[in-house]
This record gives C-alpha cells, sequence and structure tokens, in this order.
C-alpha cells in the first residue's frame, strides 16, 4: 500500500512533468513565431528584422525545436524515462541562457519566459535526481511520465 507522502510525491512529479512539459511546448511554438516573423526577437522596434536578425532566429529554431521536441517525447511518450534528467539540466541551462540574453536585449519577454522555464526545468531534474538517489522515497524517473 502507497503511503500517503509518496502519493504527493506521485502527483508533485506529475504536476512538474506537465509543467515542463507545457513549457517546452511553448518553447517550440515561441521559435515557431520567431521563425514566420523576426521581428518578434527585437522588441520595440516596427522596423523589419534584417539579416542578422534573421539568422539569429534561425540558429535560435535550430537549436530550439529538436530539444523542445525530445524534452516532450521524453515527458509526454517514452516510459522509461531514461535520459530525462540529463535532459532536463541541458533545457534548463538552454533556458538559463536565453533569459540572460533576454536581459541583455531588453526583451522582458524572454527573460521571464527563460527565467521560469530554467526554474521548471532544472526543477524537476533535481527532484529525479533525488528520487533516483532514494527510490523508496517515491517515483523513480522511469515512471514520471507514467
Amino acid at each position: 500500500m502507497l503511503r500517503r507522502s509518496t502519493l504527493a510525491a506521485t502527483r508533485g512529479m506529475r504536476a512538474l512533468a506537465i509543467a515542463n512539459a507545457a513549457g517546452a511546448a511553448l518553447s517550440v511554438a515561441s521559435a515557431v513565431a520567431g521563425l514566420l516573423s523576426p521581428e518578434l526577437a527585437l522588441p520595440g522596434t516596427a522596423e523589419q528584422a534584417g539579416p542578422l536578425a534573421e539568422l539569429y532566429v534561425q540558429a535560435y529554431v535550430a537549436r530550439a525545436l529538436p530539444l523542445g521536441a525530445a524534452l516532450l517525447h521524453q515527458l509526454l511518450v517514452s516510459r522509461t524515462g531514461r535520459g530525462l534528467a540529463p535532459l532536463l539540466l541541458v533545457a534548463g541551462v538552454v533556458q538559463a541562457g536565453d533569459a540572460a540574453i533576454g536581459l541583455a536585449a531588453h526583451n522582458p519577454g524572454m527573460a521571464a519566459g527563460g527565467t521560469v522555464l530554467a526554474v521548471l526545468h532544472l526543477g524537476l531534474a533535481a527532484r529525479l535526481a533525488r528520487t533516483e538517489d532514494h527510490p523508496a522515497a517515491g517515483r523513480t524517473a522511469d515512471s514520471v511520465a507514467a
């Protein structure tokens, strides 16, 4: 029989997994929106994005789409959960970098979004690391998406 604390941990893990999946989907959608309209990367200007801005957006999309797709697959489709914690760590560091770029570019949406997603991804990675170290205390990474 499952103890009450294990049930709470299960609900917490599911909530974190869902929040991370929503964040990954939002990141992918933002990348696609930026690809369709590169001006979105340039806040406060009505000018058309120049070639360098378009290059930046294309480079961003080349990273964001596969990373977001891999994260969504691990969170929603994969039943093994293998590789989820390292992938979350990478995604969290990438989002922290995006937040720093947003701050430097005076883009509050990018700064806030990157910060929130970095906290979500790194938070779930840390929680998975704790449950893997103490499997008797709750769920393991193998059953997050279940």
